[in-house]
This record gives C-alpha cells, sequence and structure tokens, in this order.
C-alpha cells in the first residue's frame, strides 16, 4: 500500500520499518518545543491517509527511559487531516527526547463504518456483565 507523505521541513525523515516483521513505523522529531509542563515535537511531515484507513501514533517503548508521558496516550489521524503530524508529551522532569531522535511510531491500519442499531436485549457473553478484574488474572 502507498501513502502520500509531504515534507514540511527538509531535516524530516520518512518513516520506515527498522525490522522485517515490525508491526510500527518510527517517528522522528525535528523540532523540540518546551511549554510549561508539556513538550511539542514537530515531525516536519504531513500525511494523505486513504478514506476508511487510519493512523494511530503510540509512544515508542524507549519512552520508559524518559521522563515523559504522550498526552492523548494514541494519537489518532484520520484521513481528512492535511496538517502536520506533531506530537505533546507532559512532562514529569529533564530527560526528554531531542531534535533528531525517534520519538513515537506509526500503525496505518483500515476500520470498518459502523453503524449502531439500538436494542433492548443483548446475546449473553461468557464473561456476562462481570466488569473490571473478572477474570481472575492478576
Amino acid at each position: 500500500m502507498k501513502i502520500k507523505i509531504k515534507k514540511l521541513h527538509p531535516n524530516a525523515v520518512i518513516p520506515k520499518y527498522m525490522h522485517q516483521g515490525d508491526a510500527g513505523m518510527d517517528l522522528y522529531a525535528v523540532s523540540v518545543e518546551i511549554k510549561n509542563k508539556y513538550v511539542e515535537y514537530k515531525t516536519g511531515l504531513s500525511f494523505e491517509i486513504p478514506e476508511n484507513y487510519v493512523m494511530l501514533v503510540f509512544p515508542r517503548s524507549s519512552i520508559t527511559d524518559k521522563d515523559l508521558i504522550m498526552k492523548n496516550c494514541v494519537g489518532v489521524l484520520d484521513s481528512g487531516f492535511r496538517g502536520e503530524l506533531k506530537l505533546r508529551f507532559k512532562k514529569e522532569g529533564e530527560d526528554i527526547y531531542n531534535a533528531g531522535e525517534r520519538i513515537a511510531q506509526i500503525l496505518i491500519l483500515p476500520y470498518p463504518n459502523i453503524e449502531f442499531e439500538e436494542s433492548e436485549k443483548l446475546s449473553e457473553g461468557s464473561r456476562g456483565q462481570n466488569g473490571l478484574g473478572s477474570t481472575g488474572l492478576k
């Protein structure tokens, strides 16, 4: 599948898979802006995501070595958005990503067009109505 991408900054890096079989492609920062307790990263990229697809933006596992928390946990880039992809993290200390470093990973996935049908009754599920912690696994 080919996705159109536009470089908005000369140092922008086109995302790619680092290893055969990887699900996510790495995003790199072209700039870092510290705003009070937040750090905002620009990627210097905009995307043309096809209709009925979505780009999901996840923190990298290296985030555990940084004093950062991705503010929306998972970013959603819809097919109609054409602006620059930016990421915002809450700053919990001094150790942050720098410009030029990999800051997140993306997956582009299809999604169904959902239509809800209101019903007075639902089928029985294997877990019934049990909620948080109901699997008994700890």
